[in-house]
């Protein structure tokens, strides 16, 4: 299985990350190696539902920044390929279950593995991934960065738990929505970036640097998907447009719309969010209301807010061609909506 993503895809401006997938080429295809051999079981329908989503064509950014992160620093050895594989299988066990909870129908432009295989398989092969992922952490026998993985899984399930105390409520605060993706998005990046460093003996401060640096990546990665959903296309998605809506999702636009409506724009939010009343000619209503109160650029510009902070996180780094990439990272995320 080769590395999988569109170069096309930060199209819309002049950022990508070719330099990225090149400089992490070699290690990628060990990734890719590994992944195929660990995804295999007995168990037909396990490797059958693990590839379905594995094959489809996501962009590995989370293994890349692992990758990235552990050259940067001069590593040696083969631990930052199980570390980067592992942070796959997290991730792509978080996807089974999203699309169970949100009951989404397609996932990187295909039927989710749901829609195939039904709920209960979706759920248990992601049990299977993750089980996979702990094996491989400690394979690589660094009891910190089986902390730093293990703590982002816990706080991945709690982020899942808290967007479902927040669903549908339109009095979700701007703060309590930070909340859930820094936990369900941006927690996996901080640590899929630190765990680079940690695995290369690298002082405090770089870790927290990289730390610092994905968990704004991710915040900004998330909040880039967010207005996407609004003013995006299903390619650049790999969903549907306005699945966020049609679920009742209340995200960051939807919160800046809703707080800066009037009061009959209040009672049409409440009626499509909280009361699922959501078709095609309410999303092009919704899209309307937060190009009037803006809600859309304004999430951009919180987005690149993070990406600033993200690239201050390592500009007291040492200069090398993986530290430009990282950073080329950011732009490339947050172009998707230029």
């Amino acid at each position: 299985m080769g590395v999988v993503v569109n170069l096309d895809e930060g199209k819309k401006g002049s950022a990508s990350i070719r330099n990225l997938i090149e400089l992490t080429a070699a290690d990628m295809g060990a990734v890719n190696e590994l992944i195929l051999s660990k995804a295999g079981s007995d168990v037909a329908m396990i490797p059958e539902v693990a590839n379905h989503l594995i094959s489809s064509g996501g962009k590995r950014l989370r293994p890349m920044l692992t990758l990235a992160a552990a050259q940067m620093f001069g590593y040696q050895g083969d631990h930052h390929v199980k570390l980067a594989t592992s942070v796959e299988f997290m991730h792509t066990a978080t996807l089974l279950h999203d699309d169970v909870v949100d009951e989404s129908d397609l996932r990187r432009g295909k039927s989710t593995a749901r829609m195939i295989w039904g709920n209960q398989a979706s759920v248990l092969v992601g049990d299977f991934l993750l089980g996979q992922a702990f094996r491989m952490m400690v394979d690589v026998g660094s009891l910190e960065a089986l902390d730093i993985l293990s703590t982002a899984a816990s706080v991945i399930a709690e982020g899942e738990v808290l967007q479902l105390a927040v669903a549908k409520n339109l009095e979700t605060t701007e703060d309590e929505h930070f909340n859930v993706i820094k936990a369900k998005t941006a927690a996996l990046f901080a640590a899929a970036a630190e765990v680079g460093p940690v695995i290369a003996n690298r002082s405090k401060t770089e870790k927290a640097a990289l730390r610092s640096y994905g968990m704004n990546l991710g915040l900004a990665f998330q909040l880039v998907d967010d207005a996407l959903d609004y003013g995006g296309s299903a390619k650049d998605l790999g969903k549907n447009v306005g699945d966020d809506f049609r679920e009742g999702k209340v995200t960051l636009p939807v919160i800046l719309a809703y707080r800066r409506g009037s009061p009959e724009e209040r009672v049409f939010w409440k009626d499509a969010i909280e009361e699922g009343n959501a078709d095609d000619a309410k999303l092009e209503h919704a899209i309307a209301l937060m190009a009037k109160h803006n809600a859309i650029g304004d999430t951009i510009a919180r987005a690149r807010h993070f990406g600033d902070i993200a690239c201050d996180a390592l500009a007291p780094l040492d200069a090398t061609p993986q530290k430009d990439a990282l950073l080329e990272v950011i732009d490339f995320c947050i172009s998707r909506v230029v």
